[in-house]
């Protein structure tokens, strides 16, 4: 599966699709290795990894004579995504994993995309014999520029009569052609019929159409459509990676359902990446959903603003004034879907706001005009772009101060020598200023890395200004392009020498927009300094773009890139939401009892230029009771942001489901900052169909292999009161590769749980909300979180308490995740996180009132990878 095609090629920028499609703006060179493998920061130790380079979905998990094959979407090359192949590891228990070499290696013509393997026991493909029956890989070609399937995705073979140890292409590939750009992730299994005259069945998708397409064959090499499923439920992003199998509900073999299994990127639950289900029947040439949602709809309520009657009616419209084209808003609602955009779905009536007029690029804000809070919710649908609010500050106006430097504005003819800045390799100063290419830069110049020497990414060299005293507080200035925060080998910042000394550095967010940073100076006040700009970076994002240095005794706020809807209260912004990186809208809530009887307005800003810079909105109604989200009613298979791309392992004993997923998101994934590798899978885990009071739905949980990784537990609580604030449990608790079993009487808490990955200044939080009946994972401050505007998040999934009025929850901690089950599997919640050095602490927490600990355990787990059989 590819991290772009359908999903880039309209609803974000230009610019932004190429970065994500072909590696412009990723931070594509391969950080150094760590001295010992398996000791690296952030390698897991219960999580497979590839030793390394990059990894994405899991592909053709089989088990075959005793032994179980993981292969996945791997660049042989590289620790981001691209030259995709096929990697290979293998186990005997599902815990120890050995990487195998190379399986099936892309090449000029095509890239290897994800599919699946079979054991083809009766040879019915003819590409073994009855003896030594072959393993075939049933993948997707991906071909290039210059093939005779140019730009098209079809489905071939390969096959291995070795037991999965070398892999031949099949000379007549492609054996399933549909003439599309987005026909992809074949999953095969033998469907025996009632008949007992069986044949294969492949569940592929058209992943911009949001359909599963079925088909089978007799032979592997041959086959027949049979149907087409979806749309259906979630479809905010483009359809990929589905499965296909049945299940007996409660083990009963007389009650077999079949479940349907949809990935989707973006628009997933907690955002970006996920996966969903579907429950019902196959009848070996059609599935049929029973878990099917209708359309939700609004509930009663006073309507304020349904843009419905062609204009904005009582709103004050600001459109950027650098937009010919009156972006984003316009003079009038959009009437759906903008040229040039992905097609927008969701909203109700004739008319939207729709900020994507004019591209990403412009930006604006509407607001509402008074209106009287007179009911206790306010609710409305939302989609567009996934910026949050991060600040009062929508300008680009800095901080009063002295401006250093001119600001770059040097006069025509001039260059950084004559303000006596020195440099090396391509920044020597006759190569700077450069005049241009700083999104919200100030002024028409500015130090770009970029566009020095013979211009790119590769250029390196650093540029040192001269000497200056320090007379205020902090200095500020505008910063953009890359960052290597992961990789100090190449250094990719802006310094400030005090002494000859580097005391602080800044670097930007891998982003063209430019925003306010600083440093604090406060306590070198009195003292010389120098800025120095150092680019030894290679590969995308390797640049830097600097303006507008100021020393300033204020504040330096960041200015806000948001993609909003507000509601203001009293001046002031009381509630905040934004989109999911979908074009999806879907229903939002607010409760806004405590302002009943005040002026409120609505407030819809779209502040961003880059990519999934617009915002959706639609139907803004109050109501006594809140709007409830299509999202959270469909059925996921996992609540987290990583937890991706999950398929089930071919030809197990005793017709036994075992899961695994990719364990990260397409919004970050090859941001995150592990190296000589990039990318985890989650634990391998059971599935099981059990009876529900809305049907046969999923259960999960790790495999029983996971548990013998422990032994007994190091620590233990039982019947303890949780009083308000965090208690931090005593040393035996501590660990970073951890089952922890905890069992939590929410009491009068309004929050309660637990911490985990922590120190004095950070941890990851894990906890029940009473209010809203939902288990989350709040990893703002687990750590390093900085790596990509998208990742400090809070995920949330809903919990019914227990017959006993409990929260019942089993996390399993490595190094750099938390994998939460809840309620015996029946919701599961899996995010990355990435914990400060030494982090391991666990403690208890309580706010709003007292919860009760029923029990806790901690059960420290062996370390399963990397033993010496892989080094």
């Amino acid at each position: 599966m590819p991290p772009c095609t359908a999903r880039t090629k309209k609803s974000i920028s230009l610019a932004t699709a190429a970065s994500l499609c072909f590696g412009v703006g990723l931070a594509g060179a391969l950080p150094a290795a760590a001295a010992e493998l398996g000791d690296e920061p952030y390698r897991p130790g219960i999580h497979f990894t590839p030793e390394k380079n990059w990894m994405n979905d899991p592909n053709g998990m089989v088990y075959y004579k005793g032994v179980y094959h993981l292969f996945f979407q791997h660049n042989p090359q590289g620790n981001v995504w691209g030259n995709m192949s096929w990697g290979h590891a293998t186990s005997k228990d599902l815990v120890h994993w050995e990487q195998q070499p190379l399986a099936i290696a892309g090449d000029a013509e095509e890239d290897i995309f994800s599919g699946s393997v079979v054991v083809d026991t009766n040879n019915t493909s003819g590409l073994g014999t009855t003896k030594n029956p072959p393993l075939i890989a049933i993948y997707t070609s991906a071909y290039k520029e210059g093939s005779e399937y140019a730009g098209l995705q079809a489905q071939s073979l390969a096959y291995s009569l070795d037991e999965g140890q070398t892999w031949t292409k099949y000379k007549n590939n492609p054996v399933l052609n549909r003439n599309s750009a987005n026909f992809r992730d074949p999953k095969v299994f033998w469907y025996s019929g009632d008949d007992g005259r069986g044949y294969w069945v492949m569940t592929a998708v058209e992943a911009a159409d949001h359909k599963a397409v079925l088909y089978k064959s007799k032979n592997l090499k041959d086959w027949t459509k049979l149907s087409e499923f979806g749309p259906a439920n979630a479809t905010g992003g483009i359809w990929e990676c589905p499965d296909l199998f049945p299940l007996a509900v409660d083990g009963d073999p007389e009650n077999v359902k079949w479940v349907m299994v949809i990935n989707m990127n973006p628009g997933g639950v907690s955002g970006g990446s996920a996966g969903q289900y579907f429950v019902g029947d196959f009848d070996g040439t059609t599935f049929t959903s029973e878990t099917t949602k209708p359309a939700p709809t609004m509930p009663e309520g006073k309507l304020l603003a349904g843009f419905n009657d062609g204009t904005y009616n009582g709103w004050t419209v600001t459109n950027d004034p650098a937009s010919g084209e009156g972006g984003p808003f316009g003079a009038k609602p959009a009437g759906g879907t903008i040229p040039g955009q992905q097609e927008v779905t969701g909203y109700q009536g004739a008319g939207l706001v729709n900020s994507f007029l004019g591209f990403d690029q412009p930006t604006g804000t509407m607001l509402s005009d008074p209106f009287t809070v007179e009911q206790d919710y306010l609710n409305f649908l939302v989609g567009g772009g996934k910026h949050p609010r991060v600040s009062d500050k929508r300008d680009n106006k800095a901080p009063a101060g002295e401006l250093l430097f001119d600001g770059f504005e040097v006069p025509e003819g001039s260059d950084l020598s004559d303000y006596g800045w020195t440099g090396t390799g391509s920044l020597v100063p006759e190569n700077l200023p450069f005049a241009g290419g700083g999104n919200m830069a100030i002024g028409s110049h500015v130090i770009n890395t970029y566009e020095v020497g013979a211009g790119g990414d590769d250029q390196m060299g650093t540029a040192t200004s001269p000497e200056f005293a320090i007379t205020k507080k902090r200095i500020g200035m505008l910063i953009g392009g890359g960052h290597r925060r992961n990789d100090p080998s190449q250094k990719l910042e802006v310094q400030l020498l005090v002494n000859g000394a580097v005391v602080e550095s800044l670097a930007g967010d891998n982003a063209e927009a430019m925003n306010w940073k600083s440093f604090d100076t406060e306590a070198y006040n009195g003292q010389n300094a120098r800025i120095r700009v150092v680019d030894q970076a290679t590969g995308g994002w390797g640049h830097l773009t600097l303006d507008h240095i100021v020393q300033t005794d204020e504040e330096v706020v960041p200015r806000s890139d948001e993609t909003t809807v507000n509601l203001v209260v009293d001046h002031q912004t009381v509630r905040t939401i934004t989109g999911s990186n979908s074009e999806s809208l879907d229903f939002a809530s607010w409760n806004v009892k405590e302002f009943a009887g005040k002026q409120a307005q609505i407030e819809i800003v779209d502040n961003n230029r880059e990519g999934w810079g617009h915002i959706l909105a639609d139907e803004f109604t109050q109501s006594d009771t809140a709007a409830q989200s299509s999202l959270e009613s469909y059925d996921w298979l996992d609540y987290g942001r990583d937890y991706y791309a999950s398929v089930s392992f071919a030809n197990m004993p005793q017709d036994q489901r075992i899961m695994l997923g990719w364990m990260n998101n397409w919004d970050y994934a090859n941001d995150i900052p592990t190296s000589p590798w990039r990318s985890a899978m989650s634990l391998p885990r059971k599935v099981e169909l059990t009876q529900t009071a809305q049907g046969p739905r999923l259960t999960q949980a790790p495999v029983e292999q996971v548990g013998k990784l422990g032994g007994k537990p190091q620590y233990m609580e039982h019947n303890k009161s949780i009083s308000e604030g965090t208690r931090t449990l005593p040393q035996a608790a501590s660990g970073s590769i951890a089952r922890v079993d905890l069992v939590l009487d929410p009491g009068t808490a309004k929050t309660s749980g637990i911490t985990v990955h922590g120190d004095a200044t950070s941890s990851t939080v894990i906890g029940y909300d009473a209010e809203s009946k939902k288990a989350y994972v709040d990893r703002r401050n687990s750590g390093n979180t900085g790596f990509h505007p998208g990742f400090a998040s809070v995920e949330q999934m809903p919990v019914k308490l227990n017959s006993n009025g409990e929260v019942v929850l089993r996390v399993y901690l490595d190094r750099s995740s938390v994998e939460v089950f809840a309620q015996d599997g029946q919701r599961t919640l899996t995010d990355q996180v990435f914990p400060n050095q030494g982090a391991d602490r666990l403690g208890v927490f309580a706010h709003g009132g007292t919860a009760k600990l029923k029990s806790l355990k901690v059960t420290e787990l062996e370390p399963s990878m990397f033993t010496s059989a892989t080094r």
